[in-house]
């Protein structure tokens, strides 16, 4: 079997057997190479340009060294190869229905990525080499690893608390952002992983040395500071609500179809919208006049479901936009809410090696009088999510108004747009 060989910026040397070579070279997975992995946020961090196509044989290369490190384990002779290849494959394949400039348009609520991969990979050349090289269910396994919904032992490499795509993503992200946020111990989290039996069904899976929790924190820590950093950085956020906004009045208006996102590279639908419809907004975006906060407030300041309409409820929230925009005297279009989609900093649910060799699952409840790393995550989450207003032109909006429309559940927010009456004199 010949090997070759890829250089990367991060891990130097990656290895490629052959099946993974030839996935690589299908038109699916070339894309890849013209989606930036940080979407727009190379507006603000020049070095930002790298793509999920590096992205994804980074976390493939993790895969292969941790698979190694596996095979040292008495557990994991109970896992056979053709498992290990497939978790292997389905590393490689986890991003490869990522839509133009990364997560963004799952915001307005375009298909999660990880949906769209699913005709990519279960059809077409992609699949058919699957099946040729690891079976005609091969497609299905891969796809239900990358949904966190298969039942192999290894599952916890593709999706869970310590999946090896976060640990290629924090690193090449700080990297190529020129940032020491993203540091972490890559090499002692991976030492640290080891196959272990569920105590109460005795089934093998991923889990952790306890020494290895430090490097978890790490983990935990590093993320945090990527979110305040960098992928919420304010004017990141300014251009990805641009973003947003041009591409839902593209789908509102007809000029773009849904069911074509996925097959569109970066620089491909925005090419495509210009000819299309090309607005002011657009024009700003591609020139990179981003628009200005006209008010901001961390999560940590408003009360718990707070604005939480504004992440979730898309029409609603360009309905307010656009009256908000009206009643200050602005165009439809130049004032935008944002308040980032609610994420986990660490969802934890990990089988943790104790000491002295007993198996416990560490979940979000913690450990009682030792492991605060839930209510950590938590108090980061809070800190690093914040709601901005953004406007076309520099000007200051009440922020006492602002909070308190922000405060009010949708359906009364919709009910006061039917009535007519003003959202800043509640």
């Amino acid at each position: 079997m010949s090997i070759e060989i890829i250089r990367d910026p991060l891990w130097n040397n990656i290895r490629l057997d052959p099946l993974s070579f030839e996935l690589i070279d299908t038109p699916a997975f070339q894309r890849l190479r013209y989606v930036r992995q940080l979407g727009l946020a190379f507006l603000v961090y020049p070095g930002a340009t790298h793509s999920r196509f590096e992205h994804a044989l980074g976390t493939y290369h993790l895969a292969r060294r941790t698979l190694t490190l596996f095979e040292e384990q008495e557990e994991f002779s109970a896992i056979g190869r053709d498992e290990c290849q497939v978790v292997r494959i389905a590393a490689l394949l986890h991003d490869i229905g990522h839509y133009p400039f990364s997560h963004a348009l799952e915001e307005i609520g375009a298909l999660h990525h990880e949906e769209v991969a699913r005709p990519l990979i279960s059809g077409g050349e992609v699949a058919d080499i699957l099946r040729r090289e690891l079976g005609a269910d091969a497609p299905e396994r891969i796809v239900a690893l990358i949904r966190g919904e298969s039942d192999s032992p290894l599952q916890g490499l593709i999706s869970g608390s310590i999946d090896l795509d976060k640990l290629d993503y924090l690193r090449r992200d700080a990297f190529m952002c020129g940032v020491s946020y993203g540091e972490i111990d890559v090499d002692r989290l991976i030492n640290a992983l080891i196959v272990l039996r569920d105590p109460e069904t005795n089934r093998p899976g991923v889990g952790m040395i306890e020494k290895g929790l430090s490097a978890l924190e790490s983990l935990l820590f590093a993320k945090y500071q990527m979110y305040r950093n960098v992928y919420w950085h304010h004017a990141v956020r300014s251009a990805t609500a641009m973003y947003k906004r041009v591409v839902a009045d593209a789908l509102d208006t007809g000029t773009l179809d849904a069911a074509a996102l996925a097959a569109f590279t970066d620089e491909g639908l925005l090419h495509d919208l210009a000819g299309r419809s090309p607005t002011p907004l657009l024009r700003s975006l591609r020139e990179r006049r981003l628009y200005k906060r006209a008010f901001e407030c961390p999560a940590a300041h408003l009360a718990a479901g707070a604005a939480e309409w504004i992440a979730d409820d898309r029409a609603l929230t360009v309905a307010v936009e656009n009256t908000l925009a009206d009643e200050l005297g602005l165009e439809a279009g130049e004032l935008l809410l944002d308040y980032p989609e609610k994420t986990q900093m660490l969802g934890l649910d990990l089988l943790v090696q104790r000491p002295y060799g007993e198996v416990k699952r560490l979940t979000a409840a913690g450990w009682e009088g030792a492991i605060n790393l839930p209510k950590i995550s938590e108090e980061f989450y809070q800190s690093a999510r914040w709601l901005r207003v953004y406007t076309a032109q520099r000007l200051a909006i009440n922020p006492t108004k602002l909070i308190a429309l922000a405060s009010r559940p949708g359906q009364e927010v919709r009910a006061r747009l039917k009535q007519g009456d003003s959202l800043l004199d509640w």
